[in-house]
C-alpha cells in the first residue's frame, strides 16, 4: 500500500525516525485540502513512545478541522537542522514521513495531559504552562495520529 525508498542506502532506521518524532519540535501536517488541493501547516507535535501516536493541539475550527472532517488520511513530515561534513558545504539532512490517520480529541483530561507534554517540549516553565492550559484548555482540541506507515531517510543536499 505505501511505496519503498528507492534509494535504500538513504533509509533511516526504525529507531532514528523515532529519534526525530521524539526530540524535534515541528514538522509540516498535510492534509487533504479544500478542491483536492493538499494543505500543509507547519506544528507543534508529540510523540509519545508508548502507544506511538503522535499528538498535536489546535484551536476548534479552520481550514484544518474541516479538511479531517472530510477525510482523516494525512502525512506529516518532520526534519532535522542538518549538518555539513568538514570541507563540505552541502547539508545532511535526516527526514521522517508518518502517513496515518487522525483523529480529533475533545476530553479535556487528555488534551490537558498532551499539552502539558507538548510544552515541555519548549520551557520548563511549570507556571507559565500551568497558566497557559488554565486560559487555553478549553478553547483547545488534540489531534491523534495513528500511524500506517513510518519512513526516513537522510539526504545530502548536492
Amino acid at each position: 500500500m505505501f511505496r519503498d525508498l528507492i534509494r535504500k542506502n538513504k533509509k533511516l532506521s526504525c529507531e532514528e525516525c523515532k529519534n526525530l518524532l521524539r526530540n524535534e519540535k515541528r514538522g509540516v501536517l498535510c492534509v487533504q485540502g479544500d478542491n483536492g488541493y493538499p494543505y500543509g501547516m507547519p506544528m507543534n507535535h508529540f510523540y509519545d513512545e508508548k502507544s506511538g501516536k503522535i499528538y498535536f493541539h489546535c484551536g476548534k475550527v479552520g481550514h484544518r478541522l474541516d479538511s479531517i472532517n472530510r477525510d482523516n488520511k494525512v502525512s506529516f513530515c518532520v526534519y532535522d537542522k542538518g549538518f555539513s561534513n568538514e570541507g563540505e558545504w552541502a547539508l545532511n539532512v535526516k527526514s521522517v514521513v508518518v502517513f496515518g490517520k487522525i483523529q480529533i480529541i475533545e476530553e479535556t483530561e487528555k488534551i490537558i495531559s498532551i499539552c502539558e507534554k507538548l510544552s515541555y517540549k519548549f520551557t520548563s516553565d511549570k507556571d507559565y504552562i500551568d497558566n497557559e492550559i488554565k486560559n487555553y484548555a478549553d478553547k483547545t482540541l488534540v489531534l491523534e495520529l495513528t500511524p500506517e506507515h513510518i519512513c526516513g531517510k537522510i539526504v545530502k543536499e548536492s
